[in-house]
């Protein structure tokens, strides 16, 4: 038998087994339910500050979204200039009808702060998508056609 007495290796004092009196540990915490404004806020932000390509929206937009989606990222509104990185400060929503929401999220680089509109509509399969989207100023908004 190798060790000292008790099965213990050499020059270990303590007489416990390893494992034995752990203090129990909590049991894991149940992720939080994300809201689909939080999530879809952070999506817009992620495309049009250059950080994620269009097409990553593709599955997630819906009607002239996209379109609108594709004019704003060409002119990268929200890319991060002077090493600041964007990020969602602040947002808000209304929910307009049962599987409608009007979402509004203030965008801050540095001290520069800009304006985001969007609209989520819940579709038959039961998946949240963007149908309209909306940058601050009247230079970030498409053509209407």
């Amino acid at each position: 038998m190798r060790g000292g007495p008790g099965g213990r290796p050499p020059g270990r004092r303590d007489p416990r087994r390893p494992g034995a009196g752990r203090a129990l540990s909590r049991p894991p915490a149940r992720p939080t339910a994300v809201r689909p404004p939080d999530l879809f806020a952070e999506r817009l932000l992620a495309v049009l500050s250059g950080q994620r390509p269009v097409h990553w929206m593709l599955r997630h937009t819906a009607g002239q979204a996209y379109d609108e989606l594709v004019w704003l990222a060409e002119r990268s509104p929200l890319r991060a200039r002077s090493g600041s990185r964007p990020v969602v400060r602040d947002l808000g929503y209304f929910v307009t009808a049962d599987g409608a929401v009007e979402a509004f999220a203030r965008i801050g680089a540095g001290e520069r702060l800009r304006a985001m509109a969007f609209r989520l509509e819940r579709f038959p399969d039961l998946r949240w998508r963007c149908t309209a989207v909306e940058l601050g100023g009247p230079s970030l908004r498409p053509p209407t056609n």
